[in-house]
């Protein structure tokens, strides 16, 4: 019965963390009388590591830089809008403001899909170099322009790890057959390599792949894999996360309720931003680093692609990246804008790391 218990446990935090009913968490009132509130649905559970714990950082920073006239009060995952449809809820009206992943909203601009990202994509401090330094900032604030919402860059998460599977992975050939769980582009670029996409919601992956409905999948970063207790299936655990390097989080509102607000709680929640982009890209390597360190003291035996693997993975994404590129001028604009910025720091990146 222990193991059984324990078993819907794990399941349980599972759902918790996409959606499931749990209680609103309060980031506090302002502290000046007559304070502003603004409403914030996060799509990451704030008890989870990451952008989880980048939620309440952000929503403390801003009450922080405001003197405790602005307040971000934190709605749960899932509490007025399904997560994946947060963006049309701000757009129209019924959320004031969401904590999200840029990715959701490719399903209405392929170009995000660069901040969400793609494989072999930029680490997060490249993409953070891009998004502030870069041309990144400028196609992200566009892209969500065209949409009437104002998106502001919130946090940087670290690199997915590769993935959770039932078999041993060693050719690319080992994937003709299996039935695994990856995001869109990275289920195009193993689909060319003969496995078959399930779709399977991020918080039902557990179960299914502890009943061997699915031969195996990504799930996310090793952190939060560890904290969803992915360890105690007792399969395999591959490495490096490709198919996502880095992912961009957003805090969005819509474009005339940020035009509303007073210039300084505009500078304030930007700045905060800011911090946080600053604060997920210093806490997460240390973080990872703990993280697996839980997972092989569990058992769960950490395994690298093989370089054929790794080849066949880069080759199909540069097919299935061109594909997106011959299908939509702003993805393919913003495409080459990254790849450019990407190149032109290579042999600085190279040159500059010891041996």
């Amino acid at each position: 019965m222990g193991t059984v218990r324990r078993k819907f446990a794990i399941l349980g935090i599972v759902a918790a963390a996409f959606g499931a009913a749990a209680p609103v968490v309060m980031a506090g009132e302002p502290d000046v009388p007559g304070g502003r509130v603004i409403h914030m649905q996060t799509a990451f559970n704030p008890g989870l590591p990451g952008a989880g714990e980048g939620v309440r950082t952000f929503a403390k920073s801003v009450k922080q830089m405001s003197g405790g006239s602005l307040a971000i009060k934190i709605v749960e995952p899932g509490r007025i809008a399904p997560t994946k449809d947060m963006l049309d809820a701000v757009v129209a009206g019924d959320l004031e403001a969401a904590f999200t992943w840029t990715g959701y909203a490719a399903a209405k601009s392929p170009v995000f899909s660069l901040f969400g990202t793609i494989p072999f994509g930029p680490g997060p401090t490249l993409m953070a170099s891009w998004l502030l330094d870069g041309d990144g900032g400028r196609i992200h604030h566009d892209a969500y322009d065209k949409l009437g919402v104002t998106g502001i860059p919130c946090g940087v998460q670290g690199s997915k790890g590769g993935g959770w599977f039932r078999a041993d992975l060693t050719t690319p050939e080992d994937f003709k057959g299996v039935k695994l769980r990856f995001g869109q582009i990275a289920g195009e670029v193993v689909g060319r390599m003969g496995a078959t996409i399930a779709p399977v919601p991020a918080g039902e992956f557990f179960y299914h792949l502890q009943q061997g409905k699915v031969d195996g999948g990504e799930m996310s970063t090793p952190a939060m894999d560890a904290a969803l207790g992915f360890d105690k299936l007792g399969l395999p655990y591959y490495l490096p996360g490709w198919q996502q390097p880095s992912a961009v989080i957003d805090f969005l509102i819509r474009k005339d309720k940020w035009e509303a607000l007073p210039a300084t709680q505009r500078a304030q929640i930007e700045t905060a931003c800011r911090a946080n982009i600053a604060w997920m890209l210093s806490r997460s390597p240390h973080t990872q680093a703990l993280a697996l360190e839980k997972l092989r003291a569990s058992g769960v035996v950490i395994k690298q692609w093989s370089p054929a693997i790794l080849d066949e993975f880069r080759k199909n994404a540069e097919i299935v990246l061109k594909e997106r590129a011959d299908a939509d001028a702003d993805f393919a604009a913003g495409w080459a804008n990254l790849k450019k910025f990407m190149a032109q720091g290579l042999d600085w990146r190279s040159m500059s790391r010891l041996p």
